[in-house]
């Protein structure tokens, strides 16, 4: 990872001195592994984790053990439960109802065991960095429509927010945006329904991006 020469810093940004960056421009097309690659490994080095998950069992798990850390709390099993049931996946909401959560409801109210009730947070937006970012690439839902592999995707303390979809240079970023609409369409609402989360949508071909 690259060090930097730090002027100032605060919760809210960093500034330094001066930035070099460590890739290079090849003489040839990126094909879109490469871009992949390459992109991910620009996100690691600025601190985002590299989730290895491969089913909707690893999703909501690795969704359970980062609102664990974010709220320092372990669920039970009955809570955990209960809790994704009703206030993060109910099969009555859709993309309306999710956005709203995420944008003006993250703080859900969870009733222990015990009968006493505990606020959970989705996202920590009084202290920014204490949300956890991971990286997923190639996520495959076969729940939906047709069967679907995602490109990126960005998770905050496990929910699936960002989502990127990548062509290769000298293809038409058009052919990105309409396999978003794709998925949206076909995948984004399947089995638990994670991935209407989504609040933004990036498209690149490693020339031109856009979101």
């Amino acid at each position: 990872m690259s060090t930097f020469n730090i002027i100032a810093e605060t919760k809210e940004s960093t500034v330094v001195a001066e930035y070099v960056s460590e890739y290079a421009h090849g003489a040839t097309y990126q094909s879109e592994a490469e871009l992949e690659r390459e992109f991910i490994k620009l996100l690691q080095d600025q601190g985002y984790e590299k989730a290895t998950i491969s089913s909707e069992g690893d999703l909501k798990h690795n969704l359970r053990r980062q609102l664990e850390i974010l709220n320092d709390y372990r669920f039970s099993d009955s809570e955990w439960d209960r809790f994704f049931r009703e206030s993060i996946a109910s099969t009555s909401e859709g993309i309306v109802e999710k956005t709203r959560r995420i944008q003006s409801d993250h703080v859900q109210i969870l009733r222990r065991d015990d009968g006493v009730d505990k606020n959970i947070r989705l996202i920590d937006k009084n202290n920014i960095h204490n949300n956890r970012l991971q990286v997923l690439n190639q996520y495959e839902e076969t729940g939906g429509t047709h069967g679907t592999r995602y490109d990126v995707t960005i998770l905050v303390n496990g929910l699936p927010l960002v989502h990127i979809e990548l062509k290769r240079r000298g293809i038409a970023i058009r052919e990105a945006f309409n396999q978003i609409d794709r998925y949206q369409r076909d995948s984004f609402w399947a089995t638990s329904g994670l991935f209407e989360y989504v609040q933004i949508f990036v498209i690149s071909n490693g020339t031109h991006t856009k979101y």
